[in-house]
């Protein structure tokens, strides 16, 4: 591989130095911790330059883990927030400042209604002003009404986990919606997750079609992946180089592969490449 590798949504969950005091989202358990200093050895281990960190719901719009890492890894994360909708503007650039280049609405697991709501507009609005990102988790249902909302609001957006469709996906209304907000230039998709829709892991082959499908009818430069370690509500626990099997199969060209795994993130969300 030419450059390297990015890897576009990880979370970290550091309950003893970080709480999770939100009431809503997922409260991970025990086993389910994944440290800043963890994070980075794996990386280094799998030769992973850098990531996006992923606000986990059950921290709700509290997202001082993230700030954390990148103060403390200057370069190596790129971050997107959650952020309740009467955030100042002074906020959203102290969060820009420190390398947060979006916002999450987790339609899935902390509030369906997200997009919905009376201040969803305004706060779109100023995530495109300052060239951020909405980063979506939703599903088939919550595409039907989202993806109209993200194209009118001129936002650029970021699909969660295929969009979390299934095997069957190709044929969803909503994942048929997520394919024309890439296809118009408004979407790039996350290859991540894919033990959260496979039915055959850690091989994942039943996703292929839909792999398949994206490369074919969008072209590598919509796509990007992402571990999303530490996994968290998967069991039995995976390894990170679990998440790396099927990107030989399904990037089977050297350009595809340095499209999706270096090229795209790195326009994307400003990432440089390490010196030395």
């Amino acid at each position: 591989m030419k450059h390297g590798i990015i890897d576009c949504h990880a979370h970290l969950i550091d309950p003893a130095r970080f709480p999770l005091r939100g009431e809503k989202g997922y409260k991970p358990k025990s086993e389910e911790t994944g440290t800043r200093e963890e994070f980075c050895r794996q990386l280094d281990e799998h030769g992973v330059a850098h990531a996006l960190l992923v606000q986990l719901s059950g921290y709700g719009t509290d997202n001082s883990i993230l700030l954390e890492a990148m103060r403390a890894c200057p370069g190596r994360f790129k971050a997107i927030a959650m952020v309740d909708p009467d955030i100042s503007d002074t906020e959203l650039d102290r969060l820009s400042q420190a390398g947060v280049v979006g916002v999450r609405f987790n339609l899935v697991s902390y509030d369906a209604q997200q997009l919905l709501a009376p201040k969803a507009k305004d706060l779109l609005a100023r995530i495109k002003e300052r060239g951020w990102f909405a980063q979506v988790y939703g599903n088939n249902v919550h595409w039907a009404f989202a993806a109209d909302i993200l194209r009118g609001s001129g936002v650029r957006v970021l699909v969660d986990h295929f969009g979390v469709t299934g095997p069957e996906g190709i044929r969803n209304p909503g994942f048929t919606a997520v394919c024309d907000l890439a296809r118009d230039g408004v979407a790039t998709i996350k290859l991540s997750a894919p033990f959260r829709i496979s039915r055959r892991r850690p091989v994942y082959d039943d996703l292929d079609p839909i792999v398949e499908h994206l490369l074919t009818t969008l072209g590598p430069d919509s796509l990007i992946w992402g571990s999303d370690w530490p996994f968290p509500e998967v069991s039995p626990r995976l390894s990170y180089g679990d998440t790396l099997i099927p990107l030989e199969r399904w990037l089977k060209s050297p350009e595809e592969r340095d499209k999706v795994l270096w090229q795209n993130p790195a326009r994307l969300f400003g990432f440089e490449e390490p010196r030395g």
